[in-house]
């Protein structure tokens, strides 16, 4: 079985777009590749979403693809060929306390676990 390429389209790829791909290679790489990326991107990945990653998810640090997924980052995202576009609509968890962002990432990873089950 080929295994769908999935990326995960954030604004910056600093946070949402990089929890949903390190949750995807972890929960659902074997039924699909997790890829992420952004429209203007930051320096780097934020670090309170690679600290809740590592504590929760025992996670280290966090191409053509089949499925797009944006954020919900209220910006026009670039074009990348598909077979399926969808967006997620999250709200940035950044300068925000540890609840809210496992609140976001518990979201992710809630989606990410409903995406495994449809394309398995």
């Amino acid at each position: 079985m080929i295994k769908a390429k999935v990326a995960f389209i954030c604004t910056h790829n600093s946070c949402r777009s990089q929890i949903a791909e390190a949750l995807g290679k972890k929960l659902a790489g074997d039924v699909f590749e997790s890829y992420s990326a952004g429209t203007g991107l930051k320096d780097q990945v934020n670090t309170d979403a690679v600290r809740l990653i590592k504590e929760h998810y025992g996670l280290a640090d966090l191409p053509a693809v089949d499925y797009v997924i944006t954020m919900g980052c209220g910006v026009r995202c670039p074009y990348l060929p598909a077979k399926k576009r969808v967006d997620w609509g999250l709200e940035d968890p950044t300068g925000q306390d540890d609840e809210t962002f496992m609140q976001v990432i518990k979201e992710i990873e809630d989606k990410v676990l409903k995406l495994k089950q449809e394309l398995s």
